[in-house]
């Protein structure tokens, strides 16, 4: 793909991605000058445009406030960066509030009609859609096992994106012997060009044989159906050239900066 392309998804990507999914439940998205921020999930989020426009004392300021903002919520936030973000020094100013970076991850973009194919699963490896809290549950705890932490919290976050719009997220779930090898979800934007790929953690007795690539295509595929030209993902190192062997394109790399009380 040549330069000019992929700096023509970028701009979409900007234009289009900045913001953040209605999140559902008793969780509710504020504005603050340039910035998005999600109240009322697990942990905060805040999300800006590529250029915040603020500077200097300003920006410093701005990020304080939202640093106090949760600190008074006893919560802990993520802000969303990317490497092309401006001002220039947002994630050192960051760092100088308290935010502590977590793993970079690369943006990868497809088009959805592309990655579209029927999944290819291993021998006694079936997938459905679910939406029951018993199999958003399961899911949680499959996570939690894969991560080696608490990740309790996911199955609330699903719910309650399934009951706020259950038209724009498609949860699906790989089993093997009755048991949950994989996990993943495709979430839709009204108005938006693309789908975004998320979850695709395998239990690790299980990878390595093509539950993640088909998660993919499937995912690709619901997309490609309901019109949406592009598929993205927020991708791990181990997950990157997977998916840039499959056709997706890297357009630039994102980083959370959390803040925890």
């Amino acid at each position: 793909m040549t330069n000019v392309l992929i700096d023509g998804l970028r701009t979409a990507y900007d234009a289009q991605l900045r913001g953040v999914t209605p999140p559902g439940g008793a969780a509710r998205i504020e504005k603050d000058g340039p910035l998005t921020r999600v109240v009322g999930r697990h942990r905060g989020f805040v999300s800006g445009p590529r250029d915040l426009g603020v500077y200097g004392t300003d920006l410093d300021l701005l990020i304080a406030r939202q640093r106090d903002f949760y600190a008074a919520r006893g919560e802990a936030v993520e802000w969303k960066t990317r490497a092309h973000d401006l001002p220039a020094d947002l994630t050192d100013r960051l760092t100088g509030a308290g935010f502590v970076a977590e793993d970079s991850e690369t943006v990868l973009i497809g088009e959805s009609a592309d990655l579209a194919a029927d999944p290819v699963l291993p021998d006694g490896v079936t997938l459905r859609r679910v939406t029951a809290e018993s199999d958003l549950r399961r899911i949680a705890v499959m996570e939690s096992r894969i991560w080696g932490e608490d990740w309790n919290w996911l199955a609330d976050d699903l719910a309650a994106r399934i009951e706020n719009a259950p038209e724009n997220i498609v949860v699906l779930v790989a089993e093997a012997g009755g048991e949950a090898v994989c996990a993943a979800w495709l979430v839709f934007q009204d108005g938006v060009d693309f789908a975004g790929l998320w979850g695709g953690s395998t239990v690790e007795e299980w990878r390595g044989r093509g539950i993640y690539r088909a998660m993919v295509a499937h995912r690709a595929r619901l997309a490609a159906a309901r019109g949406v030209p592009y598929v993205y993902v927020d991708a791990s190192a181990d997950s990157a050239p997977i998916l840039t062997r499959l056709g997706l394109h890297a357009v630039t790399t994102t980083t959370p900066y959390v803040w925890s009380p």
